[in-house]
Protein backbone atom coordinates (compact mmCIF):
# COMPACT_ATOMS: atom_id res chain seq x y z
CA UNK A 1 0.00 0.00 0.00
CA UNK A 2 1.38 3.39 -0.77
CA UNK A 3 0.95 6.81 1.01
CA UNK A 4 1.37 9.86 -0.78
CA UNK A 5 1.86 12.88 1.08
CA UNK A 6 1.63 16.23 -0.94
CA UNK A 7 3.33 19.34 1.19
CA UNK A 8 1.93 22.46 -0.05
CA UNK A 9 4.26 24.55 1.02
CA UNK A 10 6.38 26.63 -0.48
CA UNK A 11 8.77 26.80 2.05
CA UNK A 12 11.11 24.10 2.10
CA UNK A 13 11.52 22.36 5.48
CA UNK A 14 9.10 24.32 7.60
CA UNK A 15 5.89 23.04 9.51
CA UNK A 16 3.65 21.70 7.24
CA UNK A 17 6.77 19.79 5.79
CA UNK A 18 7.72 18.72 9.23
CA UNK A 19 4.40 17.72 10.47
CA UNK A 20 3.98 15.71 7.32
CA UNK A 21 7.25 13.64 7.63
CA UNK A 22 5.95 12.68 10.80
CA UNK A 23 2.26 11.32 9.30
CA UNK A 24 4.11 9.16 6.74
CA UNK A 25 6.94 7.70 9.58
CA UNK A 26 3.55 6.82 11.34
CA UNK A 27 2.26 5.16 8.16
CA UNK A 28 5.47 3.75 7.30
CA UNK A 29 5.34 1.86 10.59
CA UNK A 30 1.72 0.41 9.30
CA UNK A 31 3.26 -1.49 6.33
CA UNK A 32 2.95 1.61 3.91
CA UNK A 33 5.28 2.49 1.36
CA UNK A 34 5.66 6.40 1.65
CA UNK A 35 6.48 9.40 -0.59
CA UNK A 36 6.88 12.82 0.28
CA UNK A 37 5.88 15.19 -2.53
CA UNK A 38 6.45 18.89 -1.72
CA UNK A 39 5.77 21.41 -4.63
CA UNK A 40 8.21 24.04 -3.70
CA UNK A 41 10.10 25.23 -6.91
CA UNK A 42 7.40 22.99 -8.90
CA UNK A 43 4.70 24.86 -11.92
CA UNK A 44 1.43 24.13 -10.50
CA UNK A 45 -1.03 26.75 -12.22
CA UNK A 46 -4.73 27.25 -11.72
CA UNK A 47 -7.24 25.43 -13.21
CA UNK A 48 -8.44 27.64 -16.92
CA UNK A 49 -11.67 26.24 -16.53
CA UNK A 50 -11.92 24.98 -20.29
CA UNK A 51 -13.82 21.97 -18.70
CA UNK A 52 -12.16 19.59 -21.65
CA UNK A 53 -10.93 17.07 -18.40
CA UNK A 54 -14.56 16.41 -18.09
CA UNK A 55 -14.84 14.51 -21.62
CA UNK A 56 -11.22 12.95 -21.69
CA UNK A 57 -10.61 12.60 -17.73
CA UNK A 58 -7.28 14.49 -18.93
CA UNK A 59 -6.13 17.69 -18.18
CA UNK A 60 -4.81 19.82 -21.02
CA UNK A 61 -2.35 22.09 -18.70
CA UNK A 62 1.49 20.66 -19.30
CA UNK A 63 2.87 21.41 -15.69
CA UNK A 64 4.27 19.53 -12.94
CA UNK A 65 0.61 18.44 -11.91
CA UNK A 66 0.52 16.02 -14.50
CA UNK A 67 3.25 13.87 -11.94
CA UNK A 68 1.21 15.02 -9.58
CA UNK A 69 -1.98 13.02 -10.91
CA UNK A 70 -0.31 9.86 -11.70
CA UNK A 71 1.24 9.84 -7.97
CA UNK A 72 -2.29 10.73 -6.60
CA UNK A 73 -3.61 7.11 -8.77
CA UNK A 74 -1.37 5.37 -7.75
CA UNK A 75 -1.88 5.83 -4.32
CA UNK A 76 -4.39 4.18 -1.62
CA UNK A 77 -3.88 6.91 1.42
CA UNK A 78 -3.63 10.76 0.39
CA UNK A 79 -2.33 13.34 3.22
CA UNK A 80 -2.74 16.97 2.31
CA UNK A 81 0.01 19.45 4.35
CA UNK A 82 -1.25 22.62 4.24
CA UNK A 83 -0.20 26.13 5.52
CA UNK A 84 -2.27 29.07 6.43
CA UNK A 85 -1.95 32.16 4.33
CA UNK A 86 -4.27 35.19 5.29
CA UNK A 87 -6.48 33.01 7.08
CA UNK A 88 -7.31 30.09 3.94
CA UNK A 89 -5.45 27.77 2.43
CA UNK A 90 -2.21 28.35 0.50
CA UNK A 91 -3.06 29.21 -2.72
CA UNK A 92 -0.97 26.14 -4.59
CA UNK A 93 -2.97 23.81 -2.30
CA UNK A 94 -6.22 25.35 -4.08
CA UNK A 95 -4.66 24.97 -7.63
CA UNK A 96 -4.13 21.01 -6.78
CA UNK A 97 -7.73 20.77 -5.36
CA UNK A 98 -9.32 22.28 -8.60
CA UNK A 99 -7.04 20.45 -10.75
CA UNK A 100 -8.06 16.78 -9.71
CA UNK A 101 -11.61 17.62 -11.55
CA UNK A 102 -9.68 15.95 -14.26
CA UNK A 103 -9.74 12.41 -12.15
CA UNK A 104 -12.91 11.27 -13.18
CA UNK A 105 -12.29 7.90 -15.00
CA UNK A 106 -12.77 4.84 -13.04
CA UNK A 107 -9.24 3.95 -13.50
CA UNK A 108 -8.67 7.42 -12.59
CA UNK A 109 -10.09 8.39 -9.63
CA UNK A 110 -9.29 9.34 -6.12
CA UNK A 111 -12.80 7.48 -4.98
CA UNK A 112 -12.01 4.83 -2.05
CA UNK A 113 -8.62 6.62 -0.87
CA UNK A 114 -8.16 7.60 2.24
CA UNK A 115 -7.37 10.95 3.24
CA UNK A 116 -6.21 12.88 6.27
CA UNK A 117 -4.83 16.56 6.18
CA UNK A 118 -2.57 18.37 8.48
CA UNK A 119 -3.49 22.18 8.72
CA UNK A 120 -0.62 24.77 9.85
CA UNK A 121 -1.48 28.55 11.28
CA UNK A 122 0.43 31.04 12.73
CA UNK A 123 -2.91 31.54 14.00
CA UNK A 124 -6.37 31.97 12.17
CA UNK A 125 -7.13 29.78 9.09
CA UNK A 126 -7.00 25.95 10.66
CA UNK A 127 -10.54 25.59 10.69
CA UNK A 128 -11.23 26.49 7.17
CA UNK A 129 -8.26 24.91 5.71
CA UNK A 130 -9.87 21.46 7.78
CA UNK A 131 -13.73 22.39 6.16
CA UNK A 132 -12.78 23.04 3.33
CA UNK A 133 -10.45 19.57 2.51
CA UNK A 134 -13.15 17.98 3.81
CA UNK A 135 -16.07 18.79 1.67
CA UNK A 136 -13.28 18.17 -1.37
CA UNK A 137 -13.05 14.57 0.05
CA UNK A 138 -17.08 14.55 0.27
CA UNK A 139 -17.03 15.60 -3.64
CA UNK A 140 -14.40 13.07 -4.52
CA UNK A 141 -15.47 10.24 -2.48
CA UNK A 142 -12.10 10.10 -0.40
CA UNK A 143 -12.75 8.10 2.71
CA UNK A 144 -11.74 10.29 5.68
CA UNK A 145 -8.88 10.07 8.12
CA UNK A 146 -8.14 11.84 11.51
CA UNK A 147 -6.54 15.44 11.08
CA UNK A 148 -4.01 17.65 12.68
CA UNK A 149 -3.90 21.30 13.55
CA UNK A 150 -1.45 22.96 14.73
CA UNK A 151 0.09 26.39 15.48
CA UNK A 152 3.53 27.65 14.25
CA UNK A 153 5.12 30.90 12.47
CA UNK A 154 8.85 30.85 12.16
CA UNK A 155 10.12 27.35 10.34
CA UNK A 156 10.46 24.59 13.02
CA UNK A 157 8.18 25.93 15.44
CA UNK A 158 6.17 22.79 15.77
CA UNK A 159 9.24 20.59 16.68
CA UNK A 160 8.16 22.59 20.13
CA UNK A 161 4.40 20.79 20.03
CA UNK A 162 5.20 17.36 21.23
CA UNK A 163 1.52 16.28 21.04
CA UNK A 164 1.12 18.00 17.52
CA UNK A 165 3.98 15.89 16.24
CA UNK A 166 2.56 12.63 17.74
CA UNK A 167 -1.04 13.17 16.49
CA UNK A 168 0.66 13.65 13.15
CA UNK A 169 2.44 10.04 13.21
CA UNK A 170 -1.14 8.77 14.21
CA UNK A 171 -3.00 10.18 11.55
CA UNK A 172 -0.51 8.44 9.18
CA UNK A 173 -0.78 5.40 10.94
CA UNK A 174 -4.76 5.80 11.03
CA UNK A 175 -4.80 6.31 7.30
CA UNK A 176 -3.14 3.27 6.37
CA UNK A 177 -5.20 1.06 9.24
CA UNK A 178 -8.77 2.70 7.50
CA UNK A 179 -7.39 1.65 3.88
CA UNK A 180 -6.37 -1.95 5.11
CA UNK A 181 -10.30 -2.50 6.05
CA UNK A 182 -10.64 -2.22 2.45
CA UNK A 183 -14.41 0.41 2.39
CA UNK A 184 -15.58 1.19 -0.73
CA UNK A 185 -18.62 3.59 -1.55
CA UNK A 186 -21.02 1.69 -3.01
CA UNK A 187 -21.00 0.86 -6.99
CA UNK A 188 -23.87 2.69 -7.79
CA UNK A 189 -23.25 5.58 -6.37
CA UNK A 190 -19.40 6.11 -7.24
CA UNK A 191 -19.13 9.58 -8.82
CA UNK A 192 -22.38 10.94 -7.65
CA UNK A 193 -21.40 12.80 -4.30
CA UNK A 194 -21.32 16.49 -5.00
CA UNK A 195 -23.86 18.13 -3.35
CA UNK A 196 -26.71 20.51 -4.67
CA UNK A 197 -28.30 23.81 -3.59
CA UNK A 198 -31.70 25.51 -3.22
CA UNK A 199 -31.27 26.37 -7.12
CA UNK A 200 -32.44 23.27 -8.07
CA UNK A 201 -35.96 22.51 -9.11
Amino acid sequence: MKVLGLCCSSRKGGNSEILLNEALQGARQEGAEIELYSVAGKDIRSCDGCHACMKTGKCLIQDDMQDIFNKIVESKGLIFSVPSYYYGMAGVAKNILDRTTSLNQPNRTMANKVGSVIAVAASLGVADILKDIYFYFVGKQVLPANFVGAYGLEKGDVKNLPNGLKAARDAGRQVVKIAARGFEYPADIRGSAFGYGTWNK
